[in-house]
């Protein structure tokens, strides 16, 4: 695996690749990060694989004042290891001056419509950090295919709906989550748990299927339902931002006679636990 630093060292490995497949980090990688490679090496067809490229940077802009920027995981040796073990063909690692040589003053504004709720209404300015720092990395690797964790699902339909609206031509593929023995959701925050807090920490995903249990049977309303798996989890100790049930493909509150076993519903949550801020989904 090759390391590169520059835009033009970027560039230069890339052209020498031909088409392959990206997958952006923020580093401090697990197994599920390592998914999304091996995953990315799969999507060039059935006859080849891509050449996968990972980025590893942790993106200021996408952090709010009182977050964890600062404190953020950076292990690039032992990320660089695991990458190569996972058949990464090529990492572009830029050190934040080179990447931001000057202030980032033309920036990406998503749509409000489906980046001002739910994670985008608790952080303020998340997805324009998310999408400036991603079309950013488009523009210099220039990959065919890139590949999301649908962990982060409402940032995957963000990005989705960018590149679909300034016609890029990259095929972004949505990967299931990767979990833990006990249902948690890896990321790279995960780390920051207490080992009571991690034991807790499972009961996430419990909550999430208990929602979506009650939302097939129907006999109660949403509103309901989200209100109930939010009082769980503060009779837990946890510090809900929200349970909400929302249409897969905008985010939006589902309409009127939406039936659960017929149309395409997501459930989504985030809360703090001590001082770790969670977030998970299912698909129903």
């Amino acid at each position: 695996m090759k390391i590169v630093r520059s835009i033009a060292d970027l560039r230069t490995a890339t052209a020498a690749l031909g088409p392959v497949a990206f997958v952006p980090t923020m580093g401090n990688l697990h197994d599920g990060h390592l998914y999304l490679v091996n995953q990315g090496q799969s999507k060039g067809g059935v006859t080849r694989t891509l050449p996968v490229v990972a980025s590893i940077f942790v993106n200021r802009l996408q952090f709010g004042p009182n977050e964890d920027f600062d404190s953020y995981p950076r292990t690039f040796e032992a990320d660089a290891e695991k990458l190569e073990k996972a058949g990464c063909a090529l990492l572009f690692a830029p050190l934040e001056k080179d990447f931001y040589p000057e202030p980032q003053h033309f920036t990406i504004l998503p749509d409000p419509q489906i980046a001002s709720i739910l994670e985008g209404h608790f952080r303020p300015g998340f997805f324009s950090g998310v999408c400036t720092v991603v079309m950013k990395l488009f523009c210099a690797v220039q990959p065919q295919t890139a590949i999301f964790g649908k962990k982060d699902y409402q940032q995957l339909m963000v990005v989705k709906k960018m590149i679909e609206q300034f016609t890029m031509p990259i095929n972004i593929i949505g990967i299931d989550t990767v979990r833990e023995p006990d249902g948690l959701a890896m990321s790279s925050r995960n780390s920051y748990l207490t080992a009571l807090e991690r034991v807790e920490s499972a009961r996430l995903i419990s909550v999430l299927r208990s929602t979506v249990q009650q939302s097939m049977v129907g006999e109660t309303s949403r509103e309901a339902i989200e209100a109930q798996a939010i009082a769980t989890l503060q009779n837990h100790g946890w510090m809900p931002d929200y349970v909400a049930i929302r249409q897969r493909h905008d985010l939006l509150e589902p309409k009127l006679g939406v039936n659960p076993k017929k149309d395409s519903l997501v459930v989504l949550a985030a809360a703090k636990l001590g001082t770790t801020r969670l977030i998970d989904n299912l698909e129903f």
